[in-house]
C-alpha cells in the first residue's frame, strides 16, 4: 500500500490543501497523520474537518492541549491554544463542534501496523519528547529510544525532516537523495512539517511510504496568504506568521 505520512499541520489550510493536492496526483491510497493538526495556525476547524477523513491520525501535543491544559507551552503557543479552543467551542452548530472535539479526544498516542510505528514525538513519550538531530550526540537517549522500536518509527514534532539510524547517525533528506530504503536496520524517520517547517525551507514537508521505499517530498504553497491571516488575528502572535516565510 502506498501511503502519505504527514505531520504538524498546525492549522495551516493553504499548506494542507497543497500537500493533499500533491498526494492525490500520485494516486496514494492512504494518509497517515502524526498529529498537531491544530495549534499556531489560523484555520484549525477546516484542517480538522479534512483530518477526520484520514485513515490514521495520532494525537499531537497541540491537539491534546486544545481540550486539556497547555502546560509547558511558550506564551505565543499558549495564546494560540486558547484562541484555537475558542474556535472549537464557537465554530458552527453544536453537533459539528461536538464531533470535532470527540475526534480530538479519541486520538490514540501510538498506532502500530506490522513493523511500523506511528507517533507524534517519540515512541517513549508520544506527545512531548523531541528527538532533534543533535540528539545523536546523546547515545544514552538514542539507545533507549531504539530499544523501544521494533523496526521503523515515523514521527514529527520537531518539524525537521530526516532519518535517524540505530548506528547513531542522522541524515537530512538532501544528503540521501530524498529517499531511503527500509531494510534490516532500525530507523526513526521524521517526516517534517506540513504547516510550519523549521529546517530553513518554507515548503511543506511530508513523506511517501511505498512498500520498503520512503521518499521525502516538498510542496510549495501560498505562504503569504497564511501569513496575512495570522497577522489579522489579534490572539495569534505575528511571529507565528513571519516564521513561515523562511521555514524557521
Amino acid at each position: 500500500m502506498k501511503r502519505a505520512i504527514i505531520s504538524d499541520i498546525h492549522g495551516n489550510l493553504e499548506a494542507l490543501q497543497a500537500v493533499l493536492g500533491d498526494i492525490r496526483a500520485q494516486g496514494i491510497e492512504q494518509i497517515v497523520c502524526l498529529g498537531d493538526v491544530i495549534g499556531y495556525g489560523p484555520n484549525p476547524l477546516e484542517c480538522l474537518d479534512l483530518a477526520m477523513d484520514f485513515q490514521i491520525c495520532v494525537a499531537g501535543n497541540h491537539d491534546e492541549a486544545a481540550w486539556l491544559s497547555p502546560d509547558g507551552f511558550s506564551s505565543a503557543a499558549e495564546r494560540a491554544v486558547f484562541w484555537t479552543r475558542t474556535q472549537l467551542e464557537r465554530g458552527g452548530p453544536p453537533d459539528i463542534s461536538a464531533r470535532r472535539l470527540r475526534f480530538l479526544m479519541n486520538l490514540k498516542q501510538i498506532e502500530r501496523d506490522g513493523r511500523v510505528t506511528f507517533v507524534h514525538g517519540s515512541v517513549r513519550n508520544p506527545l512531548n519528547e523531541y528527538v532533534f538531530p543533535d540528539d545523536i550526540h546523546n547515545p544514552r537517549k538514542m539507545e533507549r529510544l531504539f530499544s523501544l522500536i521494533e523496526h521503523y518509527c515515523f514521527q514529527g514534532h520537531t518539524h525537521v525532516p530526516g532519518v535517524f539510524t540505530a548506528a547513531g547517525k542522522f541524515a537530512r533528506p538532501a544528503e540521501i537523495g530524498f529517499r531511503v530504503a527500509l531494510g534490516t536496520e532500525k530507523l526513526m524517520i521524521n517526516v517534517g512539517s506540513v504547516g510550519q517547517p523549521r529546517d530553513g525551507d518554507p515548503r511543506s514537508s511530508y513523506v511517501v511510504l511505498d512498500g520498503d521505499r520512503v521518499e521525502f517530498r516538498r510542496v510549495a504553497y501560498p505562504v503569504e496568504v497564511t501569513v496575512r491571516k495570522i497577522h489579522e488575528i489579534h490572539d495569534l502572535d505575528d511571529f507565528l506568521g513571519d516564521r513561515l516565510r523562511e521555514g524557521r
